[in-house]
């Protein structure tokens, strides 16, 4: 009980702080949400090639897999698995076969959100 109770504290804590810090630039910063999210899949990425996202990953759960930075991460390592298996062409392939579920359940999700809601364009 204990242990899961600290692990849910300890993804909360990761998690809130990559909220924080997207507040802080949506605040701060003229950049709109948009560059912001790039900014968190390519920070996930750049962090994952150093090494560096991975212990965060163990560390919190799903409090850094769940963000963006934890899309980049599978990116990333989705990349380097299939360019050891693959080689160069790995590169190109790995990321999008590492999150092609995630990827599909956007998808899936966005279109049945489209079908159950009825949008209306911007005015």
């Amino acid at each position: 009980m204990l242990t899961m109770l600290l692990m849910y504290i300890k993804a909360f804590a990761v998690g809130g702080l990559f909220c924080l810090i997207g507040e802080i630039l949506i605040l701060k910063t003229k950049l709109t949400p948009a560059r912001i999210l790039v900014c968190y899949i390519t920070a996930g990425v750049i962090l994952s090639a150093v090494g560096l996202y991975g212990p965060i990953a163990q560390f919190a759960g799903a409090g850094a897999t769940v963000p963006l930075t934890g899309f980049g991460h599978a990116l990333a390592q989705g990349a380097i698995r299939a360019v050891q298996e693959t080689g160069l062409l790995g590169a190109f392939t790995g990321g999008l076969t590492a999150t092609a579920g995630g990827i599909a359940a956007a998808i899936f999700f966005g279109f049945l959100a489209a079908l159950c809601f009825k949008p209306k364009p911007k005015t």
